[in-house]
């Protein structure tokens, strides 16, 4: 199979998303489709999967131009669309998810499960993939859920498959168990369009890149013959510093200690906990899925219960019951998960960035719009985010502007202490950098600065320190030289300072 999008054309208003885009891909290769936040990616691929209507341009299917209007032609068509947002249902059995609406009837009418189960198990065994149909969607973790929505595809007899950035919440080991179901579908000469920020994946998954920036498709070109550095500058227009952004400590760390954590423990996620943090420190918290970092932090802002220990804000201890109490003592808090717990789909852009600090707007009941505004302003133009007007909905920004309109909204609350947690999920490498010049900036006036991360090489280029967790405890702290991936890595798989040959000891 051999698809062709020739000279692709979209604008939504006066914004001209799509610029005449050409490009092709056939079964047997992965190709990268890589570009900023708002290059025009996900529009390009809602095209090409129905979701939306070209304004101008065709496309070819092994030499037969196709008019795709909706998802289901796209199907038929044989291409199939992944997205971020899994279209499956937790309370169904896995079997039951294979087949969502298009489910096997009796003649009675009734479901027939049987069937449904034993074609899912002959597409298991077909993809060498080892899961009981009847398992539960919900208990499966999130590289299994990505396996059964492809395998949900070639049931229906893809021969494409869009994967709309498939590793962004994955661990190491989850995300080797998907690029080997990638490697299956390209022996059964599948082809598939990779999108992802994450440029070392892309250098080992594929061996097609394109590359749009501005709704312009500027470069293309076998894998094999770039460099990530190369890829990089592609996206963004000009050359990507990749050099450590950490500061000398000396002059960066003070005096003044803002947030101290004495023997914080919690049933499930954590135990035992110490640590300290100074105005103007930036301290990366890193480890493993499951290590009970997010939950730690929300526990300090007040979004999650612990059940013995004490919490200090400038020497003082403190008991917040919410999130509302965290605020007003200036405790602010980026949660990883930006759809789910950032964002509210159904507000406008202004509304999202604003939400937090209505109480500090407002006089009488009534809140300050202008106010908020100009401040929104200044935080827009500081993390460059690319918008039409501020009544415009939340989704219509991508996935990176809608994180620092996330950011913007929590840089208004004025906090002494700031929580990331994994403040750059689903952004692109010039969003990443415009992100880190905004923590370091922060970290210059004072502001206290909370890594979660499970990047190490995020924690190593901007962290003054890192503490590493392990089964919810602190594993170790690493400073300066210590703070290497192989050290890293030791400490979040339960490994001790100074226990392996080459790990730096304190």
């Amino acid at each position: 199979m051999k698809v062709e999008m020739n000279n692709i054309r979209k604008s939504f208003g006066n914004n001209d998303v799509l610029k005449d885009v050409s490009f092709s891909i056939q079964g047997g290769e992965i190709c990268a489709l890589l570009g900023e936040n708002g290059a025009g990616k996900s529009t390009l691929m809602n095209i090409l999967g129905g979701v939306v209507s070209a304004d101008a341009g065709s496309i070819f299917i092994d030499g037969v131009e196709v008019d795709i209007h909706n998802p289901i032609h796209a199907m038929e068509a044989g291409i199939a669309f992944i997205h971020q947002e899994l279209n499956l249902i937790n309370d169904l059995p896995i079997y039951e998810n294979m087949f969502l609406g298009r489910e096997i009837k009796t003649k009675r009418g009734s479901l027939d499960l049987k069937k449904m189960y034993n074609k899912t198990t002959e597409i298991f065994k077909r993809m060498n993939i080892d899961l009981d149909p009847e398992t539960m969607v919900g208990e499966l973790d999130a590289s299994y859920k990505q396996i059964v929505e492809i395998c949900r595809a070639m049931m229906m007899n893809a021969t494409l498959i869009i994967m709309d950035e498939p590793t962004t919440s994955l661990t190491d080991s989850e995300i080797e168990r998907v690029f080997n179901m990638m490697r299956t579908l390209k022996e059964h000469d599948v082809g598939i369009i990779f999108i992802s920020h994450k440029l070392n994946e892309v250098m080992e998954i594929c061996n097609r890149y394109i590359v749009l920036r501005d709704g312009v498709l500027v470069a293309e070109g076998d894998v094999r013959n770039v460099s990530k550095r190369d890829l990089a500058n592609y996206m963004v227009g000009f050359d990507v510093r990749t050099e450590s952004l950490r500061r000398n400590r000396e002059t960066s760390q003070t005096s003044q200690e803002i947030l101290r954590v004495e023997d914080l423990s919690h049933p499930y996620y954590f135990r035992d906990i110490h640590l300290a943090i100074n105005a103007g420190e930036i301290v990366g918290i890193t480890g493993l899925l499951g290590d009970g970092r997010s939950e730690l932090f929300q526990a300090i802002f007040g979004a999650e219960k612990y059940q013995s220990g004490r919490v200090y804000l400038n020497s003082k201890q403190i008991v917040i019951k919410n999130t509302y109490e965290a605020i007003e003592n200036g405790i602010a808090y980026l949660p990883r998960n930006r759809k789910e717990n950032a964002i509210i789909k159904d507000m406008n852009i202004m509304e999202n960035a604003s939400i937090t600090t209505w109480p500090m707007f407002t006089k009488r009941g009534i809140i300050n719009s202008r106010k908020h505004e100009e401040t929104f302003e200044e935080h827009r133009k500081a993390l460059r985010i690319k918008m039409g007007s501020i009544t415009d909905s939340i989704t219509s920004l991508s996935g990176g502007n809608q994180q620092k309109v996330v950011l913007a909204k929590w840089l208004a609350a004025n906090p002494k202490v700031l929580i990331l947690d994994n403040p750059t999920q689903g952004v692109d490498v010039g969003a990443k950098e415009d992100i880190y010049d905004i923590i370091l900036q922060l970290a210059e006036e004072g502001i206290a600065i909370v890594v979660l991360s499970s990047e190490a090489q995020e924690i190593i280029r901007v962290c003054d320190r890192a503490l590493v967790m392990y089964h919810g405890a602190i594993q170790g702290e690493l400073n300066n030289e210590q703070m290497n991936e192989q050290t890293i890595m030791h400490l979040a798989t339960g490994g001790g300072l100074g226990e392996e040959k080459g790990v730096h000891q304190i």
